[in-house]
């Protein structure tokens, strides 16, 4: 029995999702797009950071980062990442795990170009999670990047988006009494199947 309805309702996880974005961003004060990146070390050990979503595909869910960053480091040794979005104002969440491939052509060339000149300096100067003596010390990157590179800098080469392809998708909202709606989409034999699980 299918009882997916209401908010729940569809057959398409990511039109779901983008469904769900779309009514946050109405919502929520800052950053409806912000999600709670996890990934894994070579030890093993999980790490967890938030970024922010900048695409939602037919098939994956996008977003951008520097190359050299723990999070970027970690992924290159799995290959894999998980996340969870969390709206507050909506009560609801999304959480996904899958499999994880670089953007690095024209898409995330035409998406670092529609940032603000000073992110995109900042991408420029940033060596993203190296140690830093001091906030002097990254301005002064700013300044030299910002004379080398002029008001047009490109995409540098240590920078670009990751793709996450989901092998599970779950889709939860509160319920009274903690009796909460879930449903876990299931990636089978290219299409998707939904379970809806016990709270």
């Amino acid at each position: 029995m299918n009882d997916r309805t209401g908010i729940f309702a569809g057959e398409d996880p990511f039109a779901l999702a983008r469904a769900w974005l779309a009514e946050a961003e109405a919502s929520e004060p800052n950053d409806p797009n912000a999600i709670a990146l996890a990934t894994v070390d070579e030890t093993g050990l999980p790490n967890v950071r938030m970024v922010l979503l900048k695409d939602i595909e037919d098939a994956a869910f996008v977003f951008y980062t520097n190359y050299g960053s723990a999070k970027a480091r970690e992924i290159a040794v799995t290959g894999t990442a998980a996340f969870v979005m969390h709206w507050k104002s909506l009560r609801r969440q999304i959480r996904v795990r899958g499999h994880v491939t670089r953007e690095e052509g024209p898409q995330a060339d035409a998406y670092f170009a529609s940032r603000s000149l000073k992110s995109r300096l900042g991408a420029w100067a940033s060596r993203q999670s190296e140690p830093l003596d001091s906030r002097m010390t990254l301005m002064g990157e700013v300044a030299k990047v910002t004379a080398q590179h002029g008001p047009l800098p490109k995409r540098p080469p240590f920078w670009g988006g990751f793709r996450i392809a989901p092998v599970e998708i779950e889709f939860w909202a509160d319920g009274q009494f903690r009796l909460h709606d879930r449903f876990r989409w299931c990636k089978q034999d290219g299409g998707w199947e939904a379970t809806r699980l016990y709270p």
